[in-house]
């Protein structure tokens, strides 16, 4: 999911659930992205960006405590972001940019009561990855953000034009490859899989897992309607569109259907018109009809 399609579901989340119960996600997401940092990342010296891949960096360099790296930066860029981004933007950020290292600091001894062997660096990654990207799902799934390179992010978004994604992938991928000077390039390459992790897993909590298909149908022939109708027994939706390059009026159907059953659509449709088109999306949640 892209920054744009993750901002829109959040504001639409947002309207239906109320605050306390957004919070209550929030802080448990806090605590597992700490648990997850604590105990499989950083005794690997793993880097998943953000101020927390700095502070991995800052550690091995000088000693200095993730906590306190962390809390440091924070409470640096909120100043940043009061004065580049303004009151209201940076009100959004503080309860995470203070909750965040607190809970790194109340886990940093987790190891001691969860005992897991961190030489088993894939088995760490995959671990780790996977439960970072759960915490950091609920997170932005309750409108809330820890701050740190989030700021820098909204700061380059504003200033120098351009796109969300783009100023995490120049920070966060900044950050990462600054880690192969310190840590070696297997850690870095690992740590690039750990982002990866994070990314699909914090999507997939965000808008949960697909169940169904839509399909979106253009085709001469009405017995691709039938056969959808009358064989599949799902409904149909059709509208007319206008053909883009040669402004010709043409149907197109639309049919949202159990993924189970993606083939047997798939494979009917191009038996009945090889030269249909169609497009096919992930469909998350379907309300209403019968």
């Amino acid at each position: 999911m892209n920054p744009l399609e993750k901002s829109i579901f959040q504001k639409e989340y947002l309207k239906n659930h109320n605050y306390l119960e957004r919070l209550i996600k929030f802080i448990f997401g806090c605590f597992i992205v700490s648990v997850s940092y604590n105990l499989f990342l950083t005794p690997n010296n793993l880097v998943p960006g953000g101020v927390g891949g700095i502070a991995t960096i800052l550690n091995r360099l000088f000693g200095f405590r993730n906590s306190t790296v962390i809390m440091v930066l924070n409470s640096f860029l909120l100043i940043v972001s009061f004065f580049l981004l303004g009151k209201e933007k940076t009100k959004s950020t503080i309860i995470g940019s203070i909750l965040f290292p607190t809970f790194v600091k109340l886990t940093e001894n987790i190891n001691v009561w969860i005992q897991f062997d961190t030489s088993q660096i894939l088995l760490s990654s995959i671990c780790g990855g996977i439960i970072y990207g759960i915490g950091i799902g609920l997170i932005f799934k309750a409108g809330f953000t820890t701050g740190g390179t989030d700021i820098i992010n909204h700061v380059i978004n504003k200033y120098a034009k351009t796109g969300i994604g783009k100023s995490m992938l120049v920070v966060d991928g900044s950050i990462v490859l600054t880690s192969g000077l310190f840590f070696g390039i297997n850690s870095m390459m690992y740590s690039i899989l750990i982002l990866y992790i994070i990314s699909i897993i914090s999507d997939r909590v965000i808008l949960g897992i697909s169940d169904s298909k839509a399909f979106f149908i253009i085709t001469h022939k009405e017995k691709v309607k039938e056969y959808i109708i009358n064989d599949l027994k799902h409904g149909i939706t059709e509208f007319d569109s206008l053909g883009g390059h040669d402004n010709k009026k043409q149907k197109v159907l639309m049919t949202v259907l159990p993924t189970k059953e993606y083939y047997k659509v798939k494979e009917g449709i191009n038996k009945i018109d090889s030269e249909t088109f169609y497009i096919i999306t992930d469909t998350y949640e379907v309300f209403g009809g019968k």
